[in-house]
């Protein structure tokens, strides 16, 4: 009976991760659908391009506001209601689309879109290499976080430089620090996925993929910008 039991278990226990994940994915997927189809939206519109970049007040308001959508999705995703999750996750992918219209008119289309390419080839390698590794990611991950608060801190040190030089270094050391950050946030989600009991309440689950989503999310975008401005060809 013990023979037959743990191996139902296990397939019990890999259909919810699977179930899990590609709910992950799915949602990283409609919010970076959300993000490019309004950054192109926006970078085709000379009224709002004005509006959002002609006034400082307005585009660091959007700043705030998408800062503060992520510290709420992060820090109370498990005080709010499912559909709350999923709508305030689905307005930051439109706002991040509206502040990255910007890239539009510094990079071609044509580097934007193998820019993209190269990004999601690295991040599914680099997913697939989180999920399927039997390493424990957790010292790289903490790692990484380090070197993530050092790009921050050089990056806001660069705006008073200006130093397209310090700007190339930081470029290449962020694509290091995502491709890390994306097998380490990958590992802990499958491993989030282990730890949910069966027949967990399905609006628990849901808040759960949106928080996994909004980390991927964030993951591939650095990762994309990084990229870009180290591959992108200038207008």
């Amino acid at each position: 009976m013990m023979q037959q039991t743990v191996p139902f278990q296990n397939t019990q226990a890999q259909v919810r991760v699977n179930s899990f994940i590609r709910s992950v994915y799915n949602w990283m997927a409609i919010g970076l659908a959300l993000t490019g189809g309004t950054a192109f939206y926006v970078s085709s519109s000379t009224a709002l391009l004005q509006l959002i970049f002609g006034n400082r007040i307005i585009f660091f308001g959007l700043i705030i506001v998408e800062l503060a959508l992520v510290f709420t999705i992060s820090a109370r995703v498990n005080k709010l209601q499912p559909a709350t999750a999923t709508a305030l996750y689905t307005l930051y992918a439109v706002l991040n689309g509206v502040t990255l219209s910007v890239i539009f008119l510094i990079y071609t289309k044509a580097s934007i879109t193998s820019t993209f390419f190269v990004c999601a080839a690295t991040f599914i390698s680099c997913s697939i290499y989180g999920m399927t590794t039997k390493r424990d990611l957790t010292s790289m991950g903490n790692f990484m976080m380090m070197g993530l608060f050092g790009i921050i801190i050089a990056t806001i040190v660069n705006i008073f430089l200006q130093s397209s030089g310090m700007q190339m270094i930081i470029s290449y050391i962020g694509v290091i620090v995502f491709v890390g950050l994306t097998a380490y946030d990958t590992q802990k989600l499958k491993a989030m996925a282990l730890s949910q009991p069966a027949g967990l309440d399905a609006g628990v689950v849901r808040k759960g993929a949106i928080l996994g989503a909004l980390t991927l999310y964030l993951d591939f975008i650095n990762l994309f910008l990084m990229l870009l401005r180290i591959l992108g060809n200038r207008d």
